[in-house]
């Protein structure tokens, strides 16, 4: 019987039962709320997730689509064959992340000085 296969990326770890921290064990780090939001903007191809402002590293991107894939933010499904390529997509846990990149673009537009305010990204995620 053959073994199953093992991801290469490690399970989450929860260091406690509370919420907040819980939350952040999985969207906690300074990439993937990056990834979420271009996603709510409409990207979906890896070289689309490269080209934002932010200036992703490329090994960075690809360890945080496939721990939001693993802890089922996101979704892959292939668009090309050869060489296998994928497009990404929320799922409806990844969707539900909507009220929070609103809360923080809120509270970041009305806290930081150096930040603009964005009209349309927030237009997005009232929608």
């Amino acid at each position: 019987m053959p073994k199953p296969a093992r991801s290469r990326v490690a399970p989450t770890v929860h260091r406690s039962t509370c919420p907040i921290a819980s939350s952040l064990d999985v969207v906690g780090d300074r990439w993937s709320l990056v990834v979420i939001r271009d996603l709510f903007r409409g990207l979906k191809y890896y070289r689309e997730f490269q080209s934002g402002p932010e200036g992703i590293p490329t090994n960075i991107l690809a360890d945080r689509l496939r721990r939001l894939e693993r802890d089922g933010i996101i979704q892959r499904e292939p668009y090309q064959t050869n060489p296998v390529r994928f497009a990404y997509s929320l799922t409806r846990k990844g969707a539900d992340l909507k009220p929070v990149l609103g809360a923080l673009g809120y509270w970041a537009m009305n806290h930081l000085p150096e930040v603009k305010p964005n009209p349309s990204l927030m237009a997005m995620l009232r929608k």
